[in-house]
């Protein structure tokens, strides 16, 4: 499916965080996240994902930046500064958790934002309804604690800023087939995910 305006055109771009956790990890994913958006959202994002760093001035260039990882996050005084300027003055940070990254993803969000909490989104959230439909929510695509799929956001004034994706891994679903061998419905439900959210950011 497509629509009738394309979206403008975009790079989007993987953060390179400090503290020790694999902030690489998942290689294959956002290349075919973007290959699957600009196939069917009539996205026009750049087909290679670049890499940028939290105190980084060129994070300005990017309506969207991907974070992930399993282990330690941590952001100094000037990712801090960068971080809470670029996502106050229109940018974007999706956080997906590849399993075992939210204990310290929390403590550090919140010399981000000290006073803003990570809310969860309710299943009615336009982000689960276009152009894919989650009357559920988040969905699941890798089991580790058996825990429920939550989706977690930062607002400032009624804006989602921060999207963290707890408990899902859908970085895991866009990766190449025979990295996790995922059979093709939980790849396209992953995709159609990120999809969803690309679309979202793109369009608010």
């Amino acid at each position: 499916m497509g629509f009738t305006a394309p979206l403008q055109a975009q790079e989007i771009a993987v953060l390179k965080y400090k503290g020790g956790g694999d902030w690489y990890a998942n290689p294959t994913s956002l290349p075919n996240l973007i290959t699957f958006c600009n196939r069917n959202i009539n996205t026009r994002i750049d087909p290679k994902p670049q890499t940028v760093e939290p105190d980084s001035p060129d994070i300005y260039q990017y309506a969207f930046i991907h974070m992930t990882g399993h282990g330690n996050v941590f952001f100094n005084e000037n990712d801090i500064d960068n971080l809470r300027n670029y996502l106050l003055s229109g940018g974007f940070l999706h956080i997906d958790d590849n399993y075992g990254m939210e204990p310290y993803l929390v403590k550090e969000l919140k010399k981000v934002f000290p006073n803003k909490d990570l809310i969860e989104l309710p299943k009615t959230h336009p982000i689960f309804s276009s152009p894919y439909k989650f009357p559920e929510g988040l969905p699941k695509i890798h089991e580790h604690d058996g825990k429920r799929p939550q989706a977690f956001g930062i607002f400032e004034k009624n804006r989602l800023i921060l999207l963290f994706t707890y408990e899902s891994d859908l970085g895991n679903g866009w990766e190449d087939e025979e990295v996790h061998s995922d059979p093709f419905e939980v790849r396209e439900k992953a995709l159609k995910m990120g999809a969803n959210i690309i679309k979202y950011v793109f369009e608010n």
